[in-house]
């Protein structure tokens, strides 16, 4: 039996990292954010490398799901996915076929990071309304929280906080998740010379730098502060 794991992430945390974790295992394949090209397809948003991520992946949503749910490489199968990829016409029902988990981090941290890379942010950019949206979807259906991890808990003690996600997915713990080659992947999405640059020369989880992130500016306070009460939702139920 296939295990597929949906890791629901916003933009700018350690969702590359913790593919780079899965991959590093024996008995997992990885795919790296497969809803981006039908989410800049549908959306007219407009990404670094456009063009190359549009020419790289299905641009319809449909096509998207049919893979994800089709032959699977390995006997686990861990997808990274990007909360705000998931727009309101995209269909939901095949998250019910995957073992659902949320990575989580504070939205004044996200967009601190986000506008090193993109010079403007949104609500809907950084996925925190989706993510809460997908994790109220999936609890409802659990019937309780499904598994939340923090990316600075990770950092700061990534085997204990590994170890506790797979007993919550029901996989075991592998020791060869603290540790990974550095440099690029062939799973990695086309658009990792825009995104990437820092996650290449990892070769496992830095411990958290604790600087304090820098000043937003009023407009961007202000989307933080929406955020906060999506993101403080999630981080109720970490594990």
């Amino acid at each position: 039996m296939t295990i597929r794991i949906a890791m629901w992430s916003g933009p700018r945390n350690i969702s590359t990292a913790m593919m780079r974790s899965f991959e590093n295992r024996d008995d997992c394949a990885v795919s790296d954010e497969p809803f981006y090209a039908a989410y800049l397809a549908a959306s007219g948003s407009v990404h670094p490398m456009q063009e190359e991520v549009l020419a790289s992946q299905p641009n319809d949503w449909r096509d998207v799901v049919k893979e994800l749910l089709g032959p699977a490489p390995r006997a686990i199968w861990y997808q990274k996915h990007m909360t705000h990829h998931m727009l309101p016409q995209f269909g939901r029902d095949w998250i019910a076929r995957m073992r659902n988990a949320f990575l989580i981090r504070a939205p004044e941290d996200v967009l601190a990071s986000y506008l090193q890379k993109r010079g403007e942010a949104s609500l809907m950019d950084i996925g925190f309304v989706q993510q809460r949206e997908l994790f109220e979807q999936e609890a409802d259906r659990l019937g309780h929280a499904p598994p939340v991890v923090e990316g600075v808990d990770v950092l700061t003690d990534p085997r204990g906080t590994l170890t506790k996600l797979c007993n919550a997915l029901d996989i075991p713990f592998s020791e060869k998740m603290l540790a990974w080659p550095a440099g690029r992947r062939e799973s990695d999405g086309v658009w990792a010379p825009a995104w990437y640059d820092a996650v290449e020369k990892s070769t496992g989880f830095a411990k958290p730098d604790g600087r304090t992130p820098p000043k937003l500016s009023d407009d961007l306070q202000r989307i933080a502060d929406e955020a906060r009460p999506h993101y403080e939702r999630l981080a109720t139920f970490k594990i």
